[in-house]
């Protein structure tokens, strides 16, 4: 019929009417979408790992240079009373919050100074293993033939050759005393950062840009120094992150052996070699080092491995595929 009505809509009595949305009431939920976009995007570049193995770094970095400051006791400073005195979470007293060592040496203080050396170390050493790789990476490259040849020759010689054996050959027959011991540790890997140099030099010959200098008359020092090196600074650094926690694994090892750094100074691997007597009745003495050591090492492995990740061409190539 045309005058009748559609039948009313049941409806519960407890029911509300609904209202259309408004532009109010969708704002908070598309705030809170691009704030979660922004913190897996922040995640995606900045993993929890990183930031903690960075965080570790910087710490680190920052006990070495104001050591002085931090360590409440000299490293060598002997308190007799207080010997293999325990930690304080231990049970001991808060004038030595890690204990003291079998001569009453704090263990804290012992631990900074060991820090600042062991880094040492390691800087200095990763930074002459590099400048010796880059270097006859690029003279291999640079004029090729017997010289090249004569390079590959020592790196894989140098690449055979246990290093464990050729250092504690010279310690033995030259004695030890800081700067030898980190020029011994300079020739450590040094064949890795060669091959790089080498193999990324001559292929950055044959792109566009290097052969254009060349032909404008530039010297090979400019060549190098201004265009090649900038290019492939990036897999350099991150060939050079992988040596570095080995030369604190190989100065800990040597160390431990008797072979590394001498008394009175104080290292990572000093520290652990002393402690071992002590294993069963003062532990503390040597896992508090042992720590330091492994979470140093996996640190800059980490960080390492995300600079990879970063500054590699390659994997960002092949992360930008769809």
């Amino acid at each position: 019929m045309n005058g009748a009505h559609a039948p009313a809509t049941l409806r519960h009595p407890d029911a509300r009417p609904q209202q259309a949305a408004s532009p109010a009431d969708s704002a908070p939920s598309e705030e809170s979408t691009a704030e979660r976009h922004r913190v897996v995007r922040f995640l995606r570049a900045w993993p929890p790992l990183v930031l903690f193995s960075l965080s570790w770094i910087t710490a680190m970095l920052f006990i070495a240079l104001f050591t002085d400051v931090l360590a409440p006791y000299s490293y060598s400073a002997l308190d007799l009373r207080a010997r293999l005195a325990e930690p304080a979470f231990m049970g001991g007293t808060a004038a030595h919050w890690l204990g003291t060592d079998e001569l009453g040496r704090d263990v804290l203080s012992r631990l900074l100074y060991s820090v600042r050396i062991s880094l040492l170390i390691a800087f200095a050493s990763t930074a002459i293993s590099a400048t010796i790789g880059v270097v006859l990476g690029l003279v291999a490259a640079h004029f090729r033939g017997w010289v090249e040849q004569a390079v590959l020759a020592l790196i894989d010689f140098q690449a055979s050759m246990p290093f464990m054996i050729l250092a504690l050959a010279v310690l033995a027959f030259f004695g030890n005393s800081l700067p030898l011991f980190i020029a011994l540790m300079g020739f450590y890997g040094w064949e890795r950062s060669a091959r790089i140099a080498r193999g990324l030099t001559i292929a950055a010959k044959e792109q566009g840009y290097a052969a254009a200098v060349i032909d404008l008359g530039a010297s090979p020092w400019r060549v190098y120094v201004r265009h090649v090196l900038p290019n492939i600074a990036s897999t350099l650094i991150v060939g050079i992150t992988l040596t570095f926690p080995e030369v604190i694994l190989l100065e800990s090892g040597l160390s431990f052996l008797g072979l590394g750094v001498q008394p009175p100074m104080t290292s990572l691997g000093n520290m652990v070699g002393y402690g071992r007597d002590y294993l069963q009745t003062a532990p503390w003495i040597l896992l508090a080092p042992s720590a330091v050591i492994v979470l140093t090492a996996f640190s800059i492995s980490v960080v390492g491995d995300w600079l990879r990740d970063r500054l590699d061409p390659t994997l960002q190539a092949q992360g930008a595929r769809p």
